[in-house]
């Protein structure tokens, strides 16, 4: 059974997405606040965790970073509750690994939607993945069990959202991809926010894929209109 982890301080909040997370056939772990958190995600090993931003002592943001740097759970999908709704505050979760956002107030159902997208895209070999043959081509090889590039004899490991971004731009490689069709393929609905989105991952995305490329840029920023991979 699928496991998910919420922390949230507001006991309220915390069992109604408990309440209809279990109605839709998940298991739920609860923690009220970021170290019991923190603690249970490693402890428990969550398919997905569902994190409040503002907890006294450890907020939702040291959680996260907490959790990408520990190995065991490094890659674990984290959408990020928060009553924070300017695009700065979202743009550090994204750095700091964070996969979705959810303003607060929100709605269940969005936030069902949410998950049932972040755990399609984290299964066992990544979404864009399964549908599509291509691993090899020229110097650059997908490796889809760790979520890693290799390019020559250097590997990079890259988050999961990240290995999918540049799969898709992988099996396109030489022809733009739209902005429009990344949000589609790899989060399965539009966020808020989108285009800054995109490009928070595509920034840390080329910086990872340049440290192993010897600062060749293989990411090419199309203005006005996507992203081409040049191989």
């Amino acid at each position: 059974m699928t496991k998910i982890l919420v922390i949230d301080d507001d006991v309220a909040i915390n069992e109604l997405i408990k309440i209809n997370l279990e109605l839709q056939g998940y298991q739920v772990i609860q923690a009220h606040n970021g170290t019991e958190g923190f603690a249970l995600a490693k402890q428990e090993m969550p398919d997905i965790v569902i994190l409040d931003v503002m907890m006294p002592e450890v907020d939702g943001y040291t959680v996260a970073q907490r959790i990408r740097q520990c190995e065991e759970i490094s890659d674990t999908p984290i959408i990020m509750l928060t009553a924070l709704s300017e695009l700065k505050n979202k743009v550090n979760g994204f750095n700091i690994g964070v996969d979705d956002y959810l303003t607060k107030p929100f709605e269940l159902e969005e936030l069902i939607v949410r998950v049932r997208a972040l755990l399609k895209r984290a299964s066992l070999i990544p979404k864009s993945s399964a549908v599509r043959d291509l691993l090899t081509y020229k110097e650059i090889t997908l490796l889809p069990e760790t979520y890693s590039v290799q390019i020559n004899e250097k590997v990079q490991k890259l988050t999961p959202i990240e290995f999918d971004i540049f799969n898709l731009l992988f099996q396109n490689h030489g022809n733009m991809v739209s902005s429009q069709k990344l949000l589609k393929e790899i989060w399965g609905y539009e966020p808020d926010d989108s285009v800054e989105t995109i490009r928070v991952h595509i920034r840390h995305l080329r910086s990872k894929i340049n440290k192993i490329s010897d600062n060749k840029n293989y990411i090419e920023t199309i203005y006005g209109g996507g992203y081409k991979l040049n191989v």
